[in-house]
């Protein structure tokens, strides 16, 4: 198979960009390793039609997004399809669905993979009905799921006020939010500015936050040194406020500390990228029209930096206009002219976030957890084993997973990449640039030998625009 734009993922950004580079005459593909376009934001919006719980924006937006993109022409849409390799200068995208593998060549290549939560590594994370904020809402999304007793939220950001009401009006009884922002957060975010541009964004954040104190919501805010545990899974959380510790009766915990760009594929193909030194995490350089360093690749989306769903989709239209661009099909002018509402659109999506990086800028103990703490859940590496490594001579993540195996399991180190580095900076007194990030390689996702046996090139059948 063979086009003019191969896009992998069906998010926002994902979804955007296909309907806008069809509209231009590019012959399209979007690979996409769900059942069913809408990426995190939207997952599964088109089965969740009618659901009270997630009525809103998560329906109306998304659902109208999920149909226009359904409803395009000239876009093939490869569910259920891993991109587990890619030679850029070649143009061929290795694929796998279906128990086979397959290659698709493609003229320009934009990669709208999204975030992923920020690991939150703390004592007792491991336990059973400990997961991630972003975990229960896919859960609920798609089997409408609802954990029972006593739920707490544990961390900062937005997606914790939305899951909080989304559990609500699904029927949880007993919901706590511990929020782990510093007492500084607002003034330093006041001085941001953006709050009359983004007005818009944040009467929607504070909907929600009156939504939850309606509904019965218990917030204790300046939170810190969370712990939890219980024997065999968790039963009880611990924090501290102030000088005094507290504890409560916890039958599920999910903790969130916001979501961060989505950086394995970008890392591996060896792309430029910098250090966000305010939100504590890795994004790749782009310019304008969300052009990497590789003059064929381009991202859209969470995965170039977050900005919520809006921003992501102006983002893949404007990267789709700049494909267009660059395959001949528009030259500058009508470029500039075709993006300028698209442009307008970001602009504004874009505006409040300098304010809500600052005020949930994640605290120093995310990339320094104590020493008990399992960092690397995968081999089961503590924060301890991998100061010590540092102490030995391990200068960056990479000679790291040499001396100890953190970063070699089934997540390739998504899940600890960031922190190991985090721990190598503090042991060894440098920053985070000068200790670097792992490199993955490929595949960018666990296959099976079976699966690189059976290639099977019929699968991916060619495309005309």
């Amino acid at each position: 198979m063979s086009c003019d734009l191969a896009i992998v993922g069906a998010g926002p950004a994902g979804m955007a960009a296909a309907i806008e580079a069809a509209a231009l005459g590019l012959s399209v593909a979007v690979l996409d390793e769900q059942p069913a376009p809408g990426g995190q934001v939207f997952r599964a919006v088109e089965a969740a039609a009618g659901d009270p719980a997630l009525a809103g924006e998560f329906l109306d937006a998304g659902g109208a997004l999920a149909d226009a993109f359904r409803a395009t022409k000239g876009i093939a849409y490869r569910p259920r399809t891993t991109l587990w390799h890619l030679d850029p200068d070649a143009g061929v995208l290795s694929v796998a669905s279906d128990g086979a593998t397959a290659e698709i060549e493609a003229r320009r290549v934009l990669l709208a993979t999204g975030a992923q939560e920020r690991p939150v590594p703390i004592p007792g994370w491991t336990l059973p009905g400990v997961m991630s904020a972003g975990a229960a809402q896919i859960l609920l999304k798609t089997a409408g799921a609802v954990p029972e007793g006593s739920v707490v939220i544990a961390g900062q950001g937005p997606l914790c006020w939305l899951l909080a009401v989304q559990l609500l009006r699904a029927g949880v009884e007993r919901l706590t939010l511990l929020e782990t922002g510093a007492g500084g957060a607002l003034r330093d975010a006041l001085r941001a500015g953006g709050l009359w541009t983004g007005r818009r964004l944040l009467a929607k954040g504070v909907a929600l936050m009156r939504e939850t104190r309606a509904r019965g919501l218990t917030v204790v805010r300046n939170v810190r040194d969370l712990r939890a545990e219980g024997d065999g899974r968790i039963s009880t959380m611990r924090w501290r406020q102030g000088e005094r510790e507290h504890a409560i009766a916890c039958d599920t915990l999910l903790l969130h500390e916001g979501v961060i760009p989505s950086t394995h594929i970008t890392r591996a193909l060896g792309l430029d990228h910098d250090w966000d030194e305010t939100q504590l995490c890795w994004r790749p350089r782009l310019d304008a029209w969300g052009a990497t360093s590789h003059p064929a690749v381009a991202v859209a989306g969470d995965g170039g930096g977050i900005g919520g769903w809006e921003a992501a989709a102006a983002g893949g239209r404007l990267a789709a206009i700049e494909a267009a661009h660059r395959l001949g099909r528009l030259d500058a002018a009508a470029r500039d002219a075709r993006a300028a509402d698209h442009r307008k659109t970001q602009r504004a999506a874009l505006a409040l976030r300098p304010f809500l990086d600052r005020l949930y800028r994640p605290g120093p103990g995310i990339l320094a957890p104590a020493d008990d703490t399992i960092v690397c859940r995968c081999e089961e590496i503590t924060a301890g084993q991998i100061r010590g490594a540092a102490r030995l001579g391990a200068a960056g993540p990479n000679q790291v997973k040499a001396f100890l195996r953190a970063g070699m399991g089934p997540c390739q180190g998504r899940m600890c990449g960031t922190v190991v580095a985090g721990l190598i900076a503090e042991t060894r007194g440098v920053s985070m640039e000068t200790v670097g990030a792992l490199r993955p390689r490929a595949p960018f996702k666990p296959m099976t030998v079976g699966e690189l046996a059976n290639a099977r090139p019929e699968a991916m059948p060619e495309l005309t625009a």
